[in-house]
């Protein structure tokens, strides 16, 4: 009992930092005319939570005209454009952009449309973008950047805050979406709760690398055809199946005591999961699209940063289990991260498959 109850303490702990995969994640469309720059935006409304008044998590109309000076000061100063901008106007989007179905994470992201007026037309234009939640290294914007006809794909991180028009642009190559996969799985909690949970059962060197090798062939099979567009299927079911996964692996550590058929079915069982966690991380992917002049690279550097962020956190934690094992207390901890593990699968299962908008 006294696992259980602390078991369910740690709910807290993974639920609240869970919703920073989506939260670090924004969109935009800017198109680029004559003398004036159209960018609907769709962010992390917490980033403006002085404008929402009722704290429905949405920005009203009603609420963008209460606040204009004050929103329209906040987005100058966060996405500037320095060439010589007359105005700027902050007004409610007709539409959203496409942000990758993350159970309820549409419930804290707004959109925006913001106009940026010159008086004469633009041959320079700079995009500075810093509109990132403080401290979170992994967040990112997805833009698509329409000029004369031409598309072009943009991502903005912290470390990558600029584009500039009418000057050759290096195409998003291998180490940005090296870096954007490492990303991806690190700020992915419901990812990385089910390699955790996948350890919390035990086992030595060879369980783990038959577990991480079955997870590594099934997720990039799926992640491969899913960014390609050659499968599809609904977010809703995709997240929902990713929550389950924790449920399963971690109540199967609690409940299974057959330990050799255990051992001999789990990678299959990893496998299996591990095809549905392939199409999650493929989100990001489906919604900005892969350039065409560098596919390949593309996606080998993502599907490949997503093994180096998984590593990143698998080892460290299987190095502090083979050491708990000299202490009394290693089955308590096993047992305590797998009831939280049930509880919190269990929970996000609920708010994804009954309760997302």
């Amino acid at each position: 009992m006294p696992g259980l109850v602390r078991g369910f303490a740690l709910v807290a702990l993974f639920l609240l930092p869970a919703y920073a995969h989506w939260a670090d994640l924004a969109a935009a469309e800017v198109t680029v005319e004559e003398s004036v720059v159209n960018v609907v935006l769709t962010y992390a409304i917490g980033l403006t939570a002085f404008a929402d008044d009722n704290k429905n998590s949405k920005l009203s109309a009603s609420e963008i005209k209460a606040h204009q000076k004050q929103l329209e000061a906040f987005f100058a100063d966060k996405i500037r454009l320095n060439a010589a901008v007359r105005s700027l106007e902050v007004a409610p989007a007709e539409s959203e952009v496409s942000l990758p179905s993350l159970g309820p994470s549409a419930r804290v992201h707004s959109t925006v449309l913001l106009t940026y007026r010159w008086e004469k037309p633009i041959t320079r234009l700079k995009i500075n973008y810093s509109l990132f939640l403080p401290g979170v290294s992994t967040a990112s914007c997805v833009a698509t950047i329409l000029v004369g006809g031409k598309v072009q794909e943009v991502v903005f991180t912290p470390t990558q805050q600029e584009f500039v028009l009418g000057q050759e642009q290096a195409p998003v190559d291998f180490l940005s979406f090296l870096e954007l996969g490492i990303n991806h799985i690190l700020s992915g909690f419901d990812h990385l709760l089910f390699l955790i949970s996948l350890l919390m059962w035990g086992g030595g060197l060879c369980y783990l690398l038959k577990v991480i090798t079955a997870f590594t062939l099934a997720h990039s099979i799926t992640l491969s055809l899913t960014a390609l567009g050659l499968l599809s299927l609904p977010g809703r079911f995709i997240e929902s199946g990713i929550a389950l996964s924790i449920a399963y692996v971690a109540a199967e550590n609690l409940f299974r005591k057959d330990t050799g058929k255990l051992l001999r079915s789990r990678w299959a069982v990893t496998f299996f999961f591990g095809l549905i966690h392939g199409m999650g991380f493929a989100d990001i992917l489906r919604e900005m699209g892969l350039p065409k002049d560098n596919l390949l690279g593309s996606l080998v550097g993502f599907n490949l940063g997503v093994e180096v962020g998984q590593l990143a956190v698998v080892i460290p934690v299987f190095l502090l289990l083979l050491l708990l094992k000299r202490l009394p207390w290693e089955g308590w901890v096993r047992r305590t991260v797998s009831v939280g593990a049930v509880t919190v699968g269990l929970i996000w299962f609920v708010q994804r498959a009954f309760l997302a908008a």
